[in-house]
């Protein structure tokens, strides 16, 4: 069965997508721990991250590295914490997560935001890629 993840990059689900290549996908995390909380993908689907092929793996941190830097002209944070956990879905994922205290890198606290700030911050984000 599909993933949650490969659902959305099949368009079966929508999502506030940042940046989208063959390969890669980044998209805002609808549960975010701050406002700008991207998740980065591969497009094939893979559990977890250290079973990618080795060029697919670094590929992804390159990916996750240019959307990081878009990210942090962006949205105001002190820096651009990345975390990779996979728990919740079984589909290799990276989380860039905005960063002003510690707090905003753990998943107790979260943001709640509207559609339109969604689609804001997903757009002003990718106006910086």
């Amino acid at each position: 069965m599909a993933s949650l993840f490969t659902k959305i990059i099949n368009g079966e689900i929508p999502c506030y997508k940042i940046a989208e290549t063959e390969d890669y996908l980044a998209f805002l995390d609808i549960n975010p721990n701050a406002k700008g909380h991207t998740l980065c993908i591969p497009k094939k689907e893979v559990d977890k991250i250290f079973d990618l092929d080795e060029k697919a793996y670094h590929g992804l941190m390159e990916f996750s590295r240019q959307v990081a830097i878009a990210l942090e002209k962006a949205v105001p944070c002190k820096r651009v914490g990345m975390t990779v956990i996979g728990l919740e879905v079984p589909h290799a994922h990276v989380h860039l997560i905005p960063l002003t205290s510690m707090e905003d890198a753990r998943f107790i606290n979260k943001t709640q935001l509207e559609k339109e700030e969604f689609e804001t911050i997903a757009n002003r984000i990718a106006s910086f890629l």
